[in-house]
């Protein structure tokens, strides 16, 4: 028999944990007798009662299988982690908050008996804040743009495309792009993500930038594109007013009379140095980074 894998990174979810597997069990008992599943919850290091709740479940259900992280590695870690040692010749990637309805999974593993190798659930609405919904649309303009508007997070693979994800080795990783990348057949079908009603979310306005910054690095070259063509300029507007200089002088014109003129140029050239060298650092430490082939996550025990 076939074998469907659902895998949801778990952090700080108590009270959520039950009814999610409640409904996810009964969507695929209902809808898809004729495939075993499992139901792969990956533990980021969560400090409240979410690796209890969990095992608990896993008392009455041996599908459930379980990995706890020794701390917190973030959300990227956790899906990883999940997609390693899923077994399902079929995976989906969802939240555990209950915010991505389980019921969506049915209508994508129905597209993926169609013949859909990666189908991609994206929000239609979702009951975030304004500046939440604008940041994710320009995020993923910028460095998705053959992405749904506001990006996703919901997604299948097929275990052809995910044994493709799993091959790639960067340590930083922006798994959006990367499902993307791989090609095969997507679909794309969208939901209504729901509002969070168990818990608190973890994902604040920091890591929104700080996952931004990231993901803007791993994939684009643009930034130093754009260093270069700022380079180009400087150098280019301080020759010109270098000749300007050197004709004043000869016509005994000397435009300064003073040191403003020599430290507005110090600062703009010192600053613009400075924030070409901090980026170009920031390409380098992640060079250092990949080089040191530490792990993505540390696991402290499984519960097969």
């Amino acid at each position: 028999m076939k074998r469907i894998s659902i895998c949801f990174a778990v952090y700080q979810n108590q009270g959520a944990l039950k009814p999610l597997y409640e409904r996810m069990a009964h969507e695929l008992r209902t809808y898809f007798p004729q495939y075993e599943y499992e139901l792969l919850f990956v533990n980021d290091g969560s400090k409240d009662n979410s690796l209890n709740e969990i095992l608990e479940l896993k008392e009455h259900d041996k599908n459930i299988k379980v990995i706890s992280f020794s701390r917190n590695f973030g959300q990227m870690a956790a899906i990883l982690a999940g997609w390693k040692y899923a077994a399902g010749d079929v995976i989906i990637n969802m939240a555990a908050d209950l915010q991505d309805p389980p019921e969506q999974c049915t209508k994508m593993i129905k597209e993926w008996e169609e013949g859909n190798e990666i189908v991609i659930s994206y929000r239609s609405t979702h009951k975030t804040s304004s500046l939440n919904r604008f940041t994710s649309r320009v995020f993923y303009k910028l460095l998705l743009p053959s992405a749904p508007p506001g990006g996703f997070d919901f997604a299948l693979l097929d275990r052809k495309a995910l044994d493709v994800i799993n091959s790639l080795k960067e340590h930083h990783r922006f798994y959006q792009y990367d499902i993307l990348w791989i090609g095969f057949k997507v679909k794309f079908i969208p939901y209504d993500k729901l509002e969070r009603k168990i818990g608190k979310s973890q994902y604040n306005s920091f890591k929104r930038f700080r996952n931004f910054y990231s993901a803007f690095l791993n994939v684009s070259y643009l930034p130093l594109r754009i260093l270069s063509f700022i380079g180009v300029f400087v150098a280019l507007s301080g020759f010109l007013y270098a000749i300007n200089i050197l004709y004043a002088y000869f016509a005994k014109d000397t435009p300064f009379k003073g040191w403003a003129p020599i430290m507005i140029l110090i600062l703009i050239i010192g600053g613009l140095t400075m924030l070409m060298i901090g980026i170009i650092g920031e390409y380098i430490w992640r060079i250092l980074d990949e080089v040191k082939k530490r792990p993505n996550y540390i696991i402290d025990k499984r519960y097969e």
